[in-house]
């Protein structure tokens, strides 16, 4: 019975002894949990914290930028002049880009005759005559400017060499200046006539003058008027869909007129502030042209009366004096307020904006320098020596 008594005693002492144990080990689980517990409360608290110091950073910015209104809107008066002069230089940068191969064609090779000469002379003249009518400036013409140089000398009592390049800079700027020389299309209605040969670049002008005019917030419209050239309509219809304007387009073949006649209806329906037209540019014969745009004309004077009229002739300016010769030839059917000038960044004989300004007598509006929509410019005169003679 002890012995019962004893072991049952022991029995019950371990038990008590795992039971401490158990309870030792409960206990100091629940000492690691609240620690636990506690570094992830504290660590919430710095997120808490952390994140109430970054809002009241916020708020006292808020609150800076609010207590000062005059800077901001002084800065925001600034930026759009920035802009402006930043659009300028970039349009410029474009422009002496455009004109690099105009450039080593003419001024480059004068300033490595005007560098040969320590004197000046009529050998001298000569020279530079040689390299204006290489650089398609024209026979005419370039006797014109070499007269005005050799009277310039004679005034100034020119002895350097070196100064005849600025006398010839100036004589440049004054045969291309021209008060009508900007493309004016404030006046609403307005109605534009591309006339041209076929491969000169007029639908691809039509186009970027329609994106130009889009962007300036104007209401333009298309005449998809050169019904016999293939894929013609095709490639100004891409155009208008790229710009987001309308097009009045009729069947390949149909007839020029009825297609600038529903135009001009549309036009007027519409409220359009400007209606661009292209015509049919077959050369066949000048009879030819001017029994198809003689029509033309007379559909639009007749039909829209009330709108100021551009008829600009665009010429390729890589086919030298063969864009003199065309703007002579359609001169003779249509009464030209202006010339484009295209693809003057392809070609290194880029006197040809002199010859067809002085020869037949009608102002550049519009020159391109490269396949960019803002690549096609509006051409001045100064801007456009400083490009050349590098300024």
């Amino acid at each position: 019975m002890e012995e019962n008594e004893d072991v049952e005693k022991v029995d019950s002492d371990e038990d008590i002894k795992d039971e401490v144990v158990e309870e030792n080990i409960i206990e100091e689980n629940e000492v690691n949990n609240i620690q636990n517990d506690n570094e992830k409360i504290i660590d919430d608290i710095e997120v808490i914290d952390e994140s109430k110091i970054d809002a009241n950073d916020d708020e006292i910015k808020v609150k800076e930028e609010q207590e000062d209104p005059i800077e901001d809107i002084e800065e925001e008066q600034e930026e759009p002049i920035e802009d402006v002069k930043d659009k300028k230089v970039n349009l410029f940068d474009r422009l002496k880009q455009g004109l690099t191969k105009a450039k080593q064609g003419i001024t480059d090779r004068i300033d490595d005759v005007l560098k040969s000469y320590t004197k000046v002379d009529e050998e001298l003249l000569e020279e530079l005559e040689e390299i204006l009518i290489t650089a398609d400036v024209g026979v005419n013409t370039t006797m014109d400017i070499v007269e005005q140089l050799r009277d310039k000398i004679k005034e100034k009592k020119i002895t350097d060499p070196m100064d005849v390049r600025v006398e010839l800079k100036t004589i440049v700027e004054n045969i291309l200046t021209n008060d009508n020389s900007t493309l004016d299309v404030e006046h609403s209605p307005t109605i534009i006539l591309m006339v041209g040969v076929n491969g000169v670049g007029k639908t691809t002008t039509i186009g970027k003058l329609a994106n130009r005019y889009r962007q300036e917030g104007k209401k333009v419209l298309l005449a998809a008027g050169d019904t016999f050239r293939a894929a013609a309509i095709e490639q100004l219809e891409v155009w208008a869909s790229r710009s987001n304007v309308d097009i009045i387009k009729h069947q390949e073949g149909a007839d020029p007129g009825a297609v600038v006649f529903d135009a001009v209806k549309a036009a007027k329906a519409r409220n359009v502030d400007l209606l661009i037209c292209d015509t049919a540019g077959r050369l066949h014969n000048k009879a030819n042209l001017m029994n198809e745009l003689g029509k033309v004309f007379k559909i639009v004077d007749r039909e829209f009366p009330e709108a100021k009229k551009e008829v600009l002739l665009v010429v390729d300016a890589t086919t030298g004096q063969n864009a003199v010769v065309q703007a002579k030839t359609f001169k003779e059917v249509a009464d030209i307020t202006g010339i484009v000038l295209t693809k003057l960044d392809g070609t290194a004989k880029g006197g040809v904006v002199l010859a067809v300004k002085s020869e037949v007598d009608v102002p550049v509006k519009l020159i391109g320098v490269g396949e960019k929509v803002e690549d096609l410019q509006d051409f001045d005169a100064k801007s456009f020596s400083d490009a050349l003679f590098g300024n």
